[in-house]
């Protein structure tokens, strides 16, 4: 059991130091210069990704919004778009 409350222990910290800003690298050679072995880092360090995984928000598209202007008859209108002045100067 102690090997366990250890793991969970240190998943907290690593949740804790990423929100922080800390990098993975940085916050795994900390615990390895305190003596930590590394089979027990990189098995809190998998579950705190997982929990951290398992809150972040599902992000979705954004929607392509498409302009379209009618006439008085429902009608689409085209729109002549003026070019830019550098390109009628120039002839492009």
């Amino acid at each position: 059991m102690r090997a366990e409350e250890s793991r969970r222990r240190l998943t907290e910290y690593f949740k804790k130091n990423f929100k922080k800003g800390y990098t993975e690298e940085s916050l795994k050679w900390a615990l390895v210069n305190q003596g930590y072995s590394r089979t027990i880092i990189d098995k809190a360090l998998e579950s705190a990704n997982k929990e951290l995984a398992e809150e972040a928000p599902v992000l979705k598209e954004k929607p392509v919004i498409k302009y379209e202007v009618l006439d008085e008859n429902d009608k689409p209108v085209e729109i002549e778009i003026k070019k830019p002045w550098w390109k009628r100067v120039f002839g492009l």
